[in-house]
This record gives structure tokens, sequence and C-alpha cells, in this order.
């Protein structure tokens, strides 16, 4: 049976002397894997479109494992994100992350919409670090591990939190900040992006500008609250963290 999705390219495998194994994540279907046959030769109608990141309409012959690919139509290549390194790197990451986040054949519509729009926001210019945050955030929800961001974790106060804990996995107000001792404390501003970043709105993402500290801050929550409950090891981050370690771009 034949079947048209339109997809994202989120992973590929070289197999034998001329094919690839091309993982797509679909906006149908979820994360599904074909058979590229050829596609590794220069000339292959299937060598552009076969490549990491790029968006566009594929029409697979559908099986009970691998699906076979006849045919492509490229809606975006991300030329930007292509042709820059750094670019790259953060793309690397997100598709990677829903690679190991995600089963293969479960829909998942709005995790797609995510995928692309954030690959279409990083090709535009917008700020990488802030975008990656954004993603960050809202990828908990697919990997299971929401923290709380509406009120205290460990008394449910609503008001403004003064602290983030990895331990309650959550927000935590001033009186409660005494349960963690490695609480991060935080200010009004950084409750306010934590909790933005996690339920806005794609479609209204405009320019963010953060200061430096604020970035730097973000990510370290965000990221230690991934090392305690995500269990995920990712090549693409190691990679960022090396760029950052050799002083080419800011964090």
């Amino acid at each position: 049976m034949m079947q048209k999705v339109e997809a994202v390219v989120i992973r590929t495998t070289d197999y034998g002397e001329s094919n690839k194994i091309v993982t797509l994540y679909t906006r149908e279907n979820g994360k599904v894997g074909v058979m590229a046959r050829g596609a590794k030769k220069p000339k292959s109608r299937l060598a552009a479109v076969s490549q990491l990141f790029i968006h566009g309409l594929f029409l697979f012959q559908r099986s009970g494992g691998l699906g076979t690919l006849n045919q492509a139509e490229m809606i975006s290549s991300f030329k930007e994100i292509r042709s820059d390194l750094f670019l790259a790197a953060y793309a690397t990451y997100m598709v990677e992350m829903v690679d190991k986040l995600t089963d293969e054949k479960e829909p998942n519509e709005p995790l797609f919409n995510l995928l692309q729009q954030t690959l279409m926001y990083l090709d535009e210019g917008i700020d990488p670090d802030v975008l990656l945050r954004i993603f960050e955030m809202k990828m908990m929800a697919v990997a299971g591990i929401s923290p709380e961001l509406d009120q205290c974790a460990s008394c449910g106060d609503t008001d403004i939190p003064t602290g983030f804990s990895i331990v309650q996995a959550g927000f935590l107000c001033k009186k409660c900040m005494h349960k963690d001792e490695r609480a991060f404390w935080i200010t009004p501003h950084t409750a306010r992006l934590l909790r933005l970043f996690y339920y806005m709105d794609m479609n209204r993402l405009g320019q963010i500008s953060l200061k430096d500290e604020t970035k730097r801050e973000l990510k370290l929550i965000i990221q230690s609250y991934y090392d305690e409950y995500s269990g995920l090891t990712l090549k693409s981050k190691r990679f960022l963290e090396q760029l950052e370690k050799m002083g080419d771009f800011k964090g």
C-alpha cells in the first residue's frame, strides 16, 4: 500500500554501498523508517531528499517493517541551518531528541508541528539558545517528565515561586525552599520564562531577546532536570558542549 506523508528527516543511516535507511517524523503517523534505495548515489533522485532536516512530502510503500521510499517532494531544505556548523548542531540536537523520545508509528501532530516550526525559526535567524530552551521545555511532556509549573510542587501555593527544585520536580514557594537545600533560587522573570516556554503557542513566537546570564540560568535548570529524570544520552548534546568549551559561541 502506498502512503504519502508530510515529514522531517530526523535520522539517516547508510545501508550497503548505495542505500540509506531514512527515519522520518511524519505529521500523519509519527516516526516511520523507510529504505531509500540508491540514495547514496549523487545522481539519485532520492539523494537530496534523504538528508537530515529535509522537510517534504514523501511517498513510500508501506510494509510490516521498513517501508520503501519511492519519491519525495522537498518543501524546505533549511538552507541556513545546513550551511552553518553551529545551527546544524542545534538542529541535530533537536531531531535526535525527537528520535530518542518517540516510538515508531505513534501519531503526534503537535510534536511534528513543534519540530517543523522550531527548525523554521532556527533557519530564519531566531536566537538558537532561546529556541533550544523552548524546545527542551516542550519536549518534557513528550518524555513524560513534565514539572509542576502552576503551583508550588510541595504545598500547592500559587504565589510567585522563589525556586525550582529538581528533587520536588517543579517550582517552590518561599516557605518551602528549606525542603530542598539544592533548589535553584530564581527570579520572577525566570519563573515566567520557564512557564512561558512550556505553554506558549509557537505560532505566536516573535523575537525574544534574553541576557546571557538569563540564558545560562535557564540552561542549567533545564539540563539538570533532564539529567535527573530523562535518562537521555545524546551525542549531539556532547557536541554542543564541546563547541561551548572551544569558545566558538555563547552558551
